[in-house]
C-alpha cells in the first residue's frame, strides 16, 4: 500500500549576516547613487519636455503632466511587486530587469505620435522599471547599514540633486540640438546604466522565500500559495497601526512634493524668464538639495534628536518655501525660494526612508517599503493633474504651488500622530519573536498540522497569552496531562512492533 504524499516545508537557509556598516556597502551606496539619479533625478528634469510636449501636440496643462503622473505612480504602484520578486529572486536580477525595462520605455517614447504613446512608454514601461530598481536598491543599503544608515543614504540619494543640476541644462541642450525625440533616445540610453548597478548589488543573506512542495490536495496548495502571497508582500503591515499612519502622511508629501518639478521650469517660462534662466532654476535647486542630503544624514547619525521629530521639522520648512514660490516675482528672489525649497526636499529625502526600520524593524523594511509606496502613488498619480487643473482654471501657477504646500503641511500633522511621536527617546525596536507570533494567522493553526504532518514541531500562533474561564482552564490542564500519556503510548507501540 502506497503511503499519501507528504508536504514538508523546506524554508531555504538564509542566514543574516550582521550589517557590516562598509565595506561593500559603500559600493551598493555608489549604485544607489546612480539609480536615484536615473530614477528621481530624470523625474525631476522632464520639466524640460513638458514645454516641448505641450507645444508639440498642442494639448493643454493637465494632459501633458499625466506622463509623469503615471510614471511616477507605476513606480510606487509597482513597488509591492519589486518588494515580492525581490524575496524569491534576490535583489541583484529584479534590479537588472528594472534598469533594463526603463531604458525600452524611453527609446520606445521617442518613437511616439500621441500623448496616449507616451503615457504607455514613458509611463508605464518606464514606471515599472523604475519600481524594480529603486526599491531593492534603498532596500540593499539599509541592510548594508546600521550605526551610519542615515548618512549612507543621505550620500545615496545624493545622485537625485547632482542629476537636478545636471539633466536640465542638459535636456535642454539635448532637445535644440537633436529635437524632443532624439533627446528621450539618449535618455533610453542613460537609464541602461542602470542594469550595471543592479550586477553591483552584493546580497548579504539568501531571498527569503519557502520552497513547498505539492500536495494532492488543492485545499493545501492554495493555502500554501496564500502563505507564500502573504509573506513576500508582507501584508501583516496593513494592520499595523504605526506603518499605516505613516503611509498616510507619505501619501500627502507625495502629492505635493514632485509638483514644482512638474510646474516650476512652466511657472519661470509663465514670468517671462528665459528658458536656460528656467532650466538654472532647477539647477540651483539641485545643488541645494545635494547639500540637504549630505547635512540632514550627518545631523540624524549624531543622535542629538529622533528622526521623525527632523523629518517633522524638513517637511514643515518644505511646504512653508513651496507657498512662497508664487510670491517670487524677480529672478533673484525666485533663486533664493528654490535654494530654500531644494535644500528642505533633500534633508526629507533621507529621513523619509530611514523612519521606516523605526517603525516597522529591519525584518520587515523591504516589505515595508513597498507597501508604503503602493499606498502613496494615490498621491503621485494625482498631484500633478491637480497642480496642472489648477493652472489651467486660473491661467498662473500660484493656486498650484500653494496646494502643493498645504499638502506637505498636511502630511506634516499626520506624522505627529505616530506611536511614540511625542517620546523623546527612541521606542524599543520590535522583536523578531514578537513579530512572528503576531504575524501568525488562525489559517496558520488550522493548516500547517496537514501541510507538515510528520514534522517534529510545529510553529502555531501562541494562545497562553489569551483569557480563558475557569472551566476552559481546567479541560486545558487535563489536556496538557493526557498528551505525554498519548505520547508514551504511542512510544511503547512502536517499541512492540
Amino acid at each position: 500500500m502506497e503511503k499519501p504524499q507528504e508536504t514538508q516545508e523546506k524554508q531555504r537557509p538564509s542566514p543574516q549576516m550582521a550589517a557590516p556598516d562598509g565595506g561593500w556597502g559603500w559600493v551598493v551606496v555608489g549604485s544607489l547613487f546612480v539609480t536615484s539619479a536615473l530614477v528621481f533625478g530624470l523625474i525631476r528634469s522632464l520639466g524640460v519636455f513638458f514645454v516641448e510636449f505641450v507645444q508639440y501636440f498642442d494639448e493643454s496643462a493637465q494632459a501633458v503632466s499625466w506622463i509623469t503622473s503615471i510614471g511616477l505612480a507605476m513606480q510606487q504602484l509597482m513597488s509591492p511587486i519589486a518588494a515580492a520578486a525581490c524575496n524569491v529572486y534576490g535583489a541583484r536580477p529584479v534590479v537588472m530587469m528594472g534598469g533594463f525595462l526603463s531604458g525600452l520605455g524611453f527609446i520606445l517614447a521617442s518613437q511616439a505620435t500621441s500623448l496616449l504613446h507616451l503615457y504607455m512608454t514613458m509611463g508605464f514601461i518606464s514606471g515599472l522599471g523604475w519600481a524594480l530598481v529603486f526599491t531593492p536598491t534603498v532596500a540593499s543599503v539599509m541592510q548594508y547599514f546600521t550605526m551610519r544608515r542615515s548618512l549612507a543614504m543621505g550620500l545615496g540619494f545624493t545622485g537625485v540633486g547632482l542629476a537636478s543640476f545636471a539633466f536640465s541644462p542638459l535636456f535642454q541642450y539635448l532637445v535644440e540640438v537633436y529635437a524632443w525625440r532624439g533627446a528621450l533616445l539618449i535618455l533610453g540610453g542613460l537609464s541602461f546604466n542602470m542594469i550595471a548597478c543592479g550586477a553591483l548589488i552584493r546580497p548579504l543573506g539568501n531571498p527569503k522565500v519557502v520552497n513547498k512542495t505539492e500536495n494532492s490536495t488543492n485545499l493545501n496548495r492554495c493555502s500554501v500559495l496564500l502563505s507564500r502571497i502573504y509573506e513576500c508582500f508582507e501584508l501583516s503591515l496593513l494592520s499595523h497601526r504605526g506603518f499605516l499612519t505613516y503611509a498616510v502622511a507619505i501619501t500627502f508629501f507625495n502629492a505635493g512634493y514632485f509638483i514644482p518639478y512638474v510646474h516650476l521650469v512652466a511657472h519661470s517660462r509663465h514670468v517671462h524668464f528665459t528658458e536656460y534662466q528656467a532650466a538654472f532654476v532647477i539647477s540651483v535647486t539641485g545643488v541645494a538639495d545635494i547639500v540637504g542630503r549630505v547635512a540632514s544624514g550627518w545631523a540624524s547619525d549624531l543622535g542629538k534628536m529622533r528622526l521623525p521629530h527632523m523629518l517633522v521639522v524638513w517637511t514643515g520648512l518644505l511646504g512653508l518655501s513651496l507657498m512662497l514660490i508664487p510670491a517670487a516675482v524677480s529672478y533673484p528672489g525666485l533663486l533664493v525660494v528654490s535654494v530654500a525649497y531644494g535644500f528642505c526636499a533633500g534633508a526629507m529625502t533621507p529621513l523619509a526612508f530611514a523612519v521606516v526600520p523605526e517603525i516597522v524593524g529591519i525584518e520587515r523594511v523591504l516589505g515595508a517599503l513597498g507597501l508604503v509606496q503602493l499606498i502613496e502613488s494615490v498621491g503621485g498619480l494625482l498631484g500633478a493633474p491637480l497642480s496642472g487643473w489648477l493652472k489651467d482654471s486660473t491661467g498662473t501657477y500660484t493656486a498650484s504651488f500653494i496646494t502643493a504646500g498645504g499638502f506637505l503641511l498636511l502630511g506634516t500633522l499626520v506624522t505627529m500622530t505616530l506611536p511614540y511621536f511625542w517620546s523623546c527617546t527612541a521606542p524599543p525596536p520590535p522583536s523578531p519573536s514578537k513579530k512572528k507570533s503576531q504575524d501568525c494567522s488562525i489559517e496558520d493553526g488550522l493548516l500547517k498540522p496537514t501541510i507538515s504532518s510528520n514534522s517534529v514541531s510545529e510553529k502555531l500562533c501562541p494562545s497562553d497569552d489569551m483569557l480563558y474561564s475557569d472551566t476552559e482552564l481546567k479541560i486545558r490542564s487535563q489536556e496538557r496531562e493526557e498528551i505525554p500519556q498519548e505520547m508514551m503510548h504511542l512510544t511503547n507501540l512502536k517499541e512492540t512492533r
